[in-house]
């Protein structure tokens, strides 16, 4: 299989580099960097083994869209920023299957989009064809897709507790997560508020309530598990409070829900394992609360809960996962 990275210098290219140089599937990978073309790729990532680097990329360095394109390759991830793989993207469609790291095709709904984003989506034709990649709701459907969306981190981390009990009918639509989050996720470039200074020994939350552009793709995923017609209304109420905290990768995610009926934690425990039993990277424990360090630099994530009496009226679930790379 030939697989083409557009934007290999970034923190997610460059994981997603060393992934494909493992994977027993892929032969030939064309990193791709639209400012970097003929740069070494060992000057971004000097870990990087130069003999297995070899192997799949002949070259050793980094090449432009349009050599990528004569490439003619089987797979493209695109791992660019917001708004510039919609553009790029379409270079592709139709001779390539498309894996998009970025926001731009997570959000079906053009008003929905434009809320969350604060503009209109530049491809909303492309907009239309692409599949919102949570592997494990929507395996079907990806199978067959020429355009994947991959899921943001705060919406993989807080729909995987959250779709089974919403899809069963287990818990209401008044939902409250409190996300915490490393801060690769704001990317490689230079920003203060991701300075050592100003993260080292602190934490803090950002964007609360709905104001978030993460809120929206969370909410829509619920709305269509509890079997609402996507629309560019919403019906699910969600409380999101995403969190900064010290480290570099990583995040976990505290959720509260209400009961919307009596329920015991071995009968949740059967809903967990009835959607998730066959998915090798989801671990539902309820005797461990997850931790961030069990899953970091893994695709795993684990799910544990505590259920209480509807006279309680909450029910708690917790999901670590190693999201931010």
């Amino acid at each position: 299989m030939k697989v083409a990275i557009l934007g290999s210098t970034g923190y997610t290219g460059l994981v997603l580099l060393r992934l494909l140089l493992d994977h027993p599937k892929v032969d030939t990978i064309y990193p791709v960097s639209s400012s970097s073309v003929g740069d070494s790729i060992t000057d971004y990532d000097s870990g990087i083994s130069r003999v297995s680097l070899l192997k799949k990329v002949p070259t050793g360095k980094l090449l432009s869209v349009d050599d990528a394109k004569k490439s003619n390759p089987d797979v493209v991830f695109a791992a660019l920023p917001h708004l510039k793989s919609a553009q790029i993207c379409s270079d592709f469609f139709g001779k390539s299957v498309i894996i998009d790291l970025s926001a731009d095709f997570r959000i079906e709904n053009e008003e929905l989009f434009k809320k969350a984003y604060g503009v209109t989506h530049p491809n909303p034709k492309l907009q239309k064809e692409a599949i919102y990649g949570l592997a494990e709701w929507h395996t079907n459907r990806i199978k067959k897709a020429n355009l994947i969306a991959n899921p943001g981190c705060y919406p993989t981390a807080s729909l995987l507790p959250l779709l089974p009990l919403i899809k069963e009918g287990v818990i209401t639509k008044n939902i409250v997560i409190n996300a915490l989050s490393g801060v690769s996720g704001a990317g490689r470039s230079l920003k203060a508020n991701s300075m050592y200074m100003k993260r080292d020994e602190n934490a803090g939350a950002y964007s609360p309530g709905s104001t978030h552009r993460h809120h929206i793709e969370i909410v829509k995923e619920l709305d269509f598990a509890s079997g609402d017609v996507l629309s560019s209304k919403i019906s699910t109420e969600v409380l999101f409070t995403p969190h900064l905290i010290p480290l570099k990768r990583g995040m976990i995610i505290t959720t509260v829900a209400k009961l919307a009926k009596e329920i015991t934690n071995s009968e949740i425990s059967d809903i967990y394992d009835k959607y998730y039993s066959n998915s090798p990277f989801v671990v539902v424990n309820k005797k461990r609360i997850p931790e961030v360090g069990n899953c970091v630099n893994s695709n795993r994530c684990d799910i544990s809960w505590q259920a209480y009496p509807l006279t309680e009226s909450y029910n708690e679930t917790y999901y670590s996962n190693k999201n931010r790379w």
